[in-house]
């Protein structure tokens, strides 16, 4: 028996289709010459013969099938070099909507993307399908109740053994799906990663890696899949749209902010997950916030806070609730809630689902603490929870650089309050060297109430003059103000 040819190398093929173009030579020639020149299967001769990569095949596989409705199908670069190769092992079986959409997308019969291979492998039904001039998209999905062969309605054994072909063509429908357990680990474990380098990093780099996995996962649920696998894929959708939440506020972006919030949201209700609502909910009451919506954030945070938790959330949205009493001026109500907040860390259980921007450490808990009592005036207990913020960041395995900031800027306002400038100069000398993309907007908006609430004894002293001009010099170059240029910057 001869050995199987391998396909030609990319040189080959280009060459072979150029050639054949420049002749004149149709698509569907090229297709017949790639199978035989290179052995290929049907479905990859077709894709080689457009000169498309296997996404960009995937691409038209699904704008192809858009047009079919009920056909629907959701096809990415992996899934058709296993539709390609099948019906060999480590293959995917093409369903009859996925052969529709890629005869679609090639601009050719279902039937020239199959062989006596394919056929041989095919449920009868599905060969049965074929045989008919365009089956619609209810006829695609299962058998027909009428008999292929003669149209007359099926009888005694035949009606039996169709009705048997139809439950096994559906059973083979309800158990395929788009994605696999590891799959659903990895992209698990990358939603981690993302969340764990968002302490770390720069944020417009990260917020295009999380929105291309956002994407990945929203193609994914496009598809097929069981419905515990639909629901882990909620939940990844959820956390990443979290993120992107996160990021977007961070950013200075909050309408945006505000409408990844909506989709993660939804996402935490199809999902049905707890620990998705309440932190979904935490990022909303941030976005809220930062916008002066004080009543919604702190709205979002006892909203949160009704649902049964593992991990650390609770602590946040209760130091969520207990920031925006402070700046409502409500000192009872914020102490309440930097008390309850305490209560939380001590009768939290569990670990953190994904960790990283979603958790809260002890460090986050204490730096919420100090910008609370600084505004209702205890600069001296603010002082004590940003030295003790301070410590415990020192001591974690990850420093986040926009926590780090924010405590600093606590212990800067609490010497100012205290009348001591110098003081104040000093401790904000790690913030004001932040390199411009990890200037977020709430640094940046922090430090500019602290120029506010300079006093006027010291408005003409020198390191409040110099504070003043660094403070300044700072939020000129922040990451909001240029994420905000940037679109005037790209059209001139």
């Amino acid at each position: 028996m001869n050995a199987r040819l391998k396909p030609g190398s990319k040189a080959d093929r280009d060459a072979l289709r150029q050639d054949m173009t420049t002749t004149g030579c149709s698509i569907a020639s090229i297709a017949v010459e790639m199978r035989a020149r290179f052995r290929m299967r049907p479905r990859e001769a077709w894709r080689q013969a457009h000169g498309w990569t296997l996404q960009e095949a995937a691409d038209r596989i699904t704008n192809a099938s858009s047009r079919r409705a009920g056909d629907e199908v959701a096809a990415d670069a992996s899934l058709v070099g296993k539709w390609e190769k099948w019906p060999s092992p480590s293959s995917r079986r093409p369903t009859l909507p996925v052969l529709l959409a890629m005869a679609d997308a090639f601009g050719c019969a279902a039937d020239d993307l199959l062989d006596l291979d394919d056929r041989q492998a095919m449920p009868e039904t599905e060969r049965r399908l074929l045989s008919r001039p365009d089956p619609t998209p209810a006829e695609s999905a299962r058998t027909p109740v009428v008999s292929a062969d003669t149209g007359a309605k099926p009888t005694g054994t035949e009606l039996v053994r169709l009705a048997a072909d139809e439950s096994a063509t559906w059973a083979q429908w309800a158990e395929a799906s788009n994605v696999g357990d590891i799959a659903l680990e990895q992209l698990l474990a990358e939603t981690r990663a993302l969340a764990a380098d968002y302490l770390t990093s720069d944020p417009l780099p990260l917020f295009v890696r999380t929105r291309a996995l956002r994407d990945r996962v929203f193609t994914l649920l496009e598809g097929h899949q069981y419905p515990r696998q639909s629901a882990d894929l909620y939940v990844a959708a959820g956390y990443l749209c979290g993120l992107l939440t996160w990021m977007s506020s961070d950013l200075g972006q909050l309408r945006d902010a505000d409408t990844q919030g909506r989709t993660a949201w939804l996402c935490a209700e199809l999902s049905g997950h707890n620990d998705l609502r309440a932190w979904v909910l935490s990022t909303r009451s941030k976005v809220a916030f930062w916008d002066g919506r004080l009543r919604e954030a702190i709205n979002y945070a006892r909203r949160g806070a009704t649902y049964r938790t593992t991990g650390t959330v609770a602590v946040l949205l209760a130091c969520q609730e207990a920031d925006a009493w402070s700046v409502l001026g409500a000192e009872s109500e914020a102490l309440a809630a930097l008390a309850r907040a305490e209560e939380a860390r001590v009768t939290s259980r569990g670990q953190d689902e994904v960790g990283g921007i979603f958790t809260c450490q002890p460090a986050r808990q204490e730096n919420y603490a100090a910008a609370v009592q600084l505004r209702v005036g205890n600069s001296a207990e603010a002082l004590r929870a940003a030295d003790n913020a301070q410590a415990l960041m020192a001591v974690q395995p990850v420093r986040a650089y926009g926590t780090e900031a924010q405590i600093h800027i606590s212990q800067a306002a609490a010497h100012l309050a205290a009348g001591e400038a110098e003081g104040a100069l000093e401790a904000l000398t790690s913030v004001l060297a932040l390199p411009p993309d990890q200037r977020l907007a709430p640094v940046a908006h922090r430090l500019g109430e602290l120029t506010d609430g300079i006093s006027r004894k010291h408005a003409d002293g020198r390191a409040t003059v110099g504070l003043r001009a660094a403070i300044e010099e700072f939020c000129v170059h922040s990451a909001s103000r240029q994420v905000a240029l940037s679109p005037r910057e790209a059209s001139n």
